[in-house]
């Protein structure tokens, strides 16, 4: 492995530390520590030990081979970038220089440090809203999702159990850990409580998700000639007081700070960076990169390879970046290096949609008519959602993951934009028909379809100025000008910050990230209750040892299922040489006798089960999981006659 590379598992602060004897997994290990590894809550938490414990627990599986599959060809997407970057010393990088130079004087030109931005994150909210009804949950170690863990309180966290955690290894790192199910109803309607709240101090304020917000508060302290800290304290206050719950803060100049900054004192606490220059880049100069709403673990990796582990270390790199990474990313960089980000909030849905799609995860499937009844299916899904948006695109995306969790996409340009699920269904079709071709009996856990590249099916209105063009609406004292403004382009659409779209791509590595684990967790339930047991309360030195690692779902599925044998009726181990052995033994005429005798003495009571048995055998539809060896050993010995 490079030791560019390799450096990097051991160099994150505050995170995991491999041990001297490090090995060519712990960028994979690092890599299992989860998107949630930067959550609050955890900073005494010895992440080798989880790392290793999530390793262990999850090698054997298909998500393991997966993410392994994953982290080699990062660590050789890696080894291209350090290539290209000794190829690019070499070269005269003046020009590269002045450009990125004169791109940072007009970001700074146009840096707006007149509003105040609130980013209001509520403290383990699925929890908080959970112990409200069970106070006993306070004091113990306490998560809420049963595959996959949404959220977890703080006791649990100091046992390094986070929200995106697979359930079966929180409790390898908690054994007392109590789960509880999902309950949308009530969090939504706590939400809104909340969100009531936050309307009284900005009407237009953006839901980020379900517990969290986007305010602008400068009108609001300009008109009650209140500080911002205040105002905010006020704010909080209110919450707890209405709602029994608690929500931390970040306040500062733009919408990316002020995200950074509300993790600062969680729980229950504010954090504001002051709206100066000067404190703001010197705020970023210390801050890992990983810290950034936008930079994942995947990104992470590659600016650690090349020497940018802080925001601070980018200036330095600046003439590298657009050639390693394109010059959006270089783009994105600099304005993480200078602390700058929109200023703009508004409701979420004023927001222009770039794509509609929707997604369906489901157990392994295979079989022809089954993936085009799910295809069908699907299509019908998108068409309401895009009925419900009147959006419709010209360009269709299918999108599957395999069994072994590889994600694959295809995409195809219809002749025209299309909305109906009969014409989605037919574009598709071609789509996954040749990906069938591609990958013989392939079976899928995920399949899902989305357009791009829309067009709104609304009623057009009278447009005397062009007004249907805007995407946000200004604010009294807000900036009209400036690198966050959305500026009117050559093609009539509206430049956006491109902290936006690493922010989305960002959301969807989650979103999948979240799959993968309630994939990974479904595997795991498959395993025997005993070796589980076992496995759990196997504890050492306050973390659980593993015993060994769990097998493959293939195994997993061996272990457990049985098939009934066609002739006596008895379940027998769900594998094909013994399966068979037994039939061949048991199709004797001894056998066959004796289990006549056997059974109660009315004749007819032997034929019964036999016919049940025989007519699955020869109706087509086979039962799931039989081997066609067994099938075919029964069919080839006539008996019976």
């Amino acid at each position: 492995m490079n030791s560019d590379t390799h450096e990097h598992a051991v160099s994150n602060p505050g995170e995991a530390t491999p041990s001297p004897d490090s090995h060519e997994h712990d960028t994979l290990k690092y890599h299992l520590l989860g998107p949630s590894l930067t959550k609050a809550g955890q900073d005494s938490v010895d992440q080798q030990k989880v790392s290793n414990i999530i390793y262990n627990a999850s090698k054997g599986s298909k998500f393991f081979n997966n993410e392994e599959a994953k982290d080699r060809n990062l660590t050789e997407k890696i080894n291209r970038i350090l290539a290209r970057k000794r190829q690019v010393e070499r070269l005269d990088l003046a020009s590269d220089q002045r450009r990125a130079d004169d791109y940072i004087t007009e970001l700074e030109l146009g840096r707006d440090l007149t509003q105040t931005v609130v980013h209001i994150d509520c403290d383990a909210f699925y929890a908080a809203v959970e112990e409200l009804d069970r106070p006993e949950l306070r004091d113990v170690p306490m998560a809420v999702g049963k595959g996959v863990l949404t959220t977890c309180n703080y006791h649990a966290r100091k046992f390094g159990c986070r929200s995106g955690m697979a359930g079966f290894v929180a409790m390898k790192l908690c054994p007392q850990l109590v789960c509880l199910p999902l309950n949308f109803e009530k969090y939504t309607a706590k939400a809104e409580e909340v969100r009531a709240i936050i309307a009284e101090y900005d009407p237009r304020f953006e839901s980020a998700s379900i517990d969290e917000a986007y305010l602008n508060i400068t009108n609001y302290c300009n008109e009650n000639s209140i500080a911002p800290e205040e105002a905010v304290a006020q704010l909080r206050a209110e919450v707890h007081q209405k709602t029994r719950i608690t929500v931390s803060a970040g306040i500062a100049a733009n919408a990316k700070l002020a995200k950074i900054a509300s993790n600062r004192n969680k729980p229950n606490g504010q954090f504001r960076i002051a709206s100066d220059r000067s404190t703001i880049l010197e705020f970023m100069k210390a801050l890992p990169t990983r810290k950034v709403n936008g930079i994942g673990r995947v990104f992470e990796r590659e600016l650690d390879a090349i020497g940018i582990k802080t925001c601070g270390d980018i200036y330095a790199h600046r003439a590298y970046l657009s050639k390693l990474f394109g010059e959006k990313a270089a783009h994105f960089l600099m304005q993480c290096y200078l602390g700058l980000g929109r200023t703009s909030i508004q409701p979420a849905e004023e927001y222009e949609r770039k794509s509609v799609g929707t997604e369906s995860t489901f157990r392994e499937m295979s079989g022809k008519t089954e993936l085009r009844e799910k295809l069908r299916h699907i299509a019908e899904e998108l068409e309401k959602d895009l009925e419900r948006t009147q959006y419709k695109g010209r360009t269709l995306v299918l999108k599957v993951k395999l069994h072994t969790y590889e994600v694959l996409t295809r995409q195809v340009a219809p002749p025209k934009a299309v909305h109906i699920a009969s014409d989605l269904y037919k574009y598709a079709l071609p789509m996954l028909a040749k990906l069938e071709k591609e990958f013989p009996g392939m079976k899928l856990r995920l399949m899902g379809l989305r357009v791009t590249h829309i067009l709104s099916t609304k009623k057009a209105g009278i447009d005397f100025f062009g007004l249907n063009k805007r995407t946000t609406s200004s604010r009294s004292g807000e900036a009209t000008s400036g690198p966050g403004i959305l500026k009117p382009e050559g093609d009539g659409e509206w430049e956006v910050w491109p902290e936006a779209e690493f922010e989305e791509a960002a959301r969807r590595e989650l979103s999948d990230e979240m799959n993968d684990l309630e994939e990974l967790s479904q595997e795991y339930q498959r395993l025997p209750q005993l070796d589980r047991i076992k496995d759990s309360s196997d504890v050492h030195h306050g973390l659980p040892r593993i015993s060994s690692p769990p097998p493959t779902l293939d195994q997993a599925e061996v272990e457990q299922e049985k098939w009934e044998c066609p002739v006596c009726g008895l379940n027998q181990l769900a594998e094909d040489k013994a399966f068979n052995s037994h039939i061949d033994f048991c199709l004797s005429r001894g056998t066959i006798k004796d289990a006549v005798k056997s059974t109660s003495p009315i004749p007819h009571t032997l034929a019964k089960p036999q016919s049940r048995a025989f007519s699955r055998l020869t109706s087509g539809k086979r039962k799931r999981g039989r081997p066609r060896t067994a099938t075919q050993s029964i069919k080839r010995r006539p008996f019976f006659s």
